[in-house]
């Protein structure tokens, strides 16, 4: 059994060295995939985006219908609608997205432009990521095991993150609301 100083050696549970690892290795990740994306992007001649923008429009294009704000934000996993709303009106401004509306359902798709630059940006994602990865061909597998794992730990997380908010809340000490001696 660990005293909490370090990795329990006799034990299957994950230990906190190795979470910080993971961790650690995520923050990079994330880091490299967002550079990745840009400059993929620039390559396809669309500039001025960030990663977020990228990623919002590509959501856009991977339906069949306009997503509207929530779903694109429900579909990436973002729970500040502002920077959603915020890549939405540079998207627009850029001519690569245009509203649509349905019935009373409001959404976004993507222009002639837009999906220029997606089929751009997948061409060339085709040609210089996938062709390392082909390299790789014994670790398909090991990708999607990847893939899974890490949306199983995308949930994991946010629980996480929801139950410790919750605890801390609980805690806290409210003070009581100021007494007003004047009217």
């Amino acid at each position: 059994m660990s005293d909490g100083s370090g990795p329990d050696r006799g034990s299957d549970n994950i230990s906190s060295t190795e979470l910080s690892e993971f961790e650690f290795t995520m923050i990079t990740f994330f880091y490299g995939f967002s550079r990745w994306v840009e400059m993929c992007m620039n390559s396809a001649d669309v500039r001025g985006l960030k990663a977020l923008d990228i990623l919002v429009m590509h959501a856009t294009h991977s339906r069949a219908r306009g997503l509207s704000p929530n779903e694109i934000a429900a579909t990436l996993n973002i729970d500040d609608m502002h920077l959603v709303t915020y890549s939405i009106k540079k998207l627009l401004a850029a001519g690569l997205v245009m509203p649509v509306r349905e019935g009373r359902h409001q959404g976004y798709v993507p222009t002639e432009t837009g999906e220029a630059a997606c089929r751009g940006y997948l061409k060339i994602r085709e040609e210089y990521l996938l062709a390392s990865l082909r390299h790789l061909r014994e670790d398909r597998a090991e990708i999607n095991h990847a893939g899974r794992i890490l949306r199983l730990l995308t949930g994991l997380y946010d629980q996480a993150g929801r139950f410790a908010v919750g605890d801390a809340a609980s805690r806290r000490q409210i003070p009581p609301p100021p007494v007003r001696t004047k009217r």
